[in-house]
């Protein structure tokens, strides 16, 4: 079942995990996977991770691969960060786009719709 294949996927990755573990979101899972693993509701998962004070981090994606300094940004949000690509200036973020990027559309026709 799912709850087992979960548990599973993160004793691969620390062999104690039992139950909640924070790093469930570096590796990708959502607060909804995370919430029918251990038997729990989103809106839980999501009070855990706030408390184990786990957000997300803003990286950028090299369009020149240092070949000159980009012009422009694209951003994306992961989990499985420790810093900030850029400066906020603010206490705010506000990503605009249209969805996900899909597997063989190129990155600049992802964010057009």
């Amino acid at each position: 079942n799912f709850e087992e294949a979960f548990q599973k996927a993160l004793r691969m990755v620390d062999e104690n995990v039992n139950g909640f573990d924070p790093n469930a979101k570096k590796i990708g899972f959502s607060d909804k996977q995370i919430a029918a693993a251990i038997k729990s509701t989103e809106l839980a998962v999501r009070k855990l991770r706030e408390e184990y004070k786990i957000t997300p981090f803003v990286k950028q994606i090299d369009t020149v691969a240092a070949e000159w300094p980009a012009s422009t940004n694209y951003l994306y949000l992961t989990y499985n960060g420790s810093t900030h690509d850029l400066e906020f200036p603010g206490n705010f973020v506000m990503v605009l786009g249209s969805g996900v990027y899909r597997i063989g559309s190129s990155v600049e026709f992802d964010w057009c719709a």
